[in-house]
């Protein structure tokens, strides 16, 4: 099928490069604009743009989808599909009635539950049980057009955001082929969406990451753990940032203040949530590398009734 593909970060390489290995057309790739990077301000490609030009295809980097001479160019592809991952920008009517079989999104998750920018992360942070991949007939709504095919996945109860990010990445590859075919066959039956089951997946910023200990012991982890890699959690011991990289249950807690230092030993720092305990076991204290938690104790001082804070300056003891 000839194809144009659309899609800018990490998630979106793997089905452009499934599409072109398994013998697609890829006749033009759309992605965002370069974006300076670091210290020096480097423009630094999408991934997809890298990708694209390791594959010999095409690139285009509009800085809006609406513009004439963009909409121009996609014409002149004469493309039979369009398919969309993560591009970032909304798409006119104009250009999603363009090709013959219109423009196929591939979403990382069971539509209509968690439309939006972030729902992988989200369905982990939300303690659901399974996630997975929907193929979507693109609309004028944000991720509201008719769905092609859904491919489901279980969430692991030690699923991190970077871990169910990878397995969706690989799922959502084999998803697109799949529908491809089912469409070039004429064997799908597009189904209407309904209601959102879940919240809005709106984007991840780092603020999100500053720990509350007020809140219960497993929402606190599944936000660890979703906002793994990105953004990361953190929270404030003695004035320093301290990040927090893993951490499980650590059982009842016989504190008084939400983010006091229960115990910190070999097993970890157990924290006073608003119920029950926190164990932090992997942790990256301010200017150092990630560490376990108990090789860092032996030369931190902490101690039992020590706080965890949500802000440097804010008050150690309790």
């Amino acid at each position: 099928m000839r194809i144009v593909y659309f899609g800018t970060p990490d998630f979106a390489v793997a089905p452009l490069v499934a599409l072109h290995e398994a013998g697609h057309e890829i006749v033009l790739v759309v992605t965002q604009p370069d974006k300076p990077r670091g210290r020096g301000h480097a423009l630094q490609f999408p991934p997809v743009k890298e990708a694209a030009l390791r594959l010999g295809i095409p690139v285009a980097q509009p800085e809006r989808a609406r513009n004439a001479d963009f909409i121009g160019l996609l014409r002149a592809q004469k493309a039979e599909l369009f398919v969309v991952t993560a591009f970032g920008q909304i798409l006119p009517k104009e250009i999603l009635e363009l090709p013959r079989y219109g423009c196929v999104n591939i979403h990382a998750s069971l539509l209509p539950a968690y439309r939006g920018a972030a729902p992988i992360q989200w369905a982990v942070i939300d303690g659901q049980k399974e996630s997975g991949i929907t193929t979507m007939q693109m609309d004028e709504g944000l991720d509201t057009g008719d769905i092609l095919r859904r491919y489901p996945l279980p969430i692991g109860p030690d699923e991190t955001g970077g871990s169910l990010f990878a397995k969706l990445e690989k799922l959502g590859a084999e998803a697109i082929l799949d529908t491809v075919r089912g469409l070039e066959a004429g064997s799908i039956v597009p189904e209407k969406q309904g209601e959102t089951t879940t919240a809005y997946a709106k984007m991840l910023r780092k603020e999100m990451g500053n720990l509350d200990f007020t809140r219960d012991a497993a929402s606190l982890l599944r936000l660890i753990r979703g906002l793994d890699p990105w953004p990361g959690t953190f929270t404030y011991l003695h004035g320093k940032l301290l990040k927090i990289k893993q951490a499980t249950e650590g059982g009842e807690a016989s504190g008084k203040v939400p983010g006091e230092i229960l115990a910190a030993d070999s097993r970890g720092i157990f924290v006073q949530t608003g119920a029950g305990a926190l164990c932090i076991t992997v942790l990256q204290p301010e200017g150092k590398k990630a560490m376990a938690a108990a090789d860092w104790l032996r030369g931190a001082k902490v101690q039992p009734g020590d706080r965890l804070q949500r802000s440097r300056n804010a008050e150690n003891k309790g």
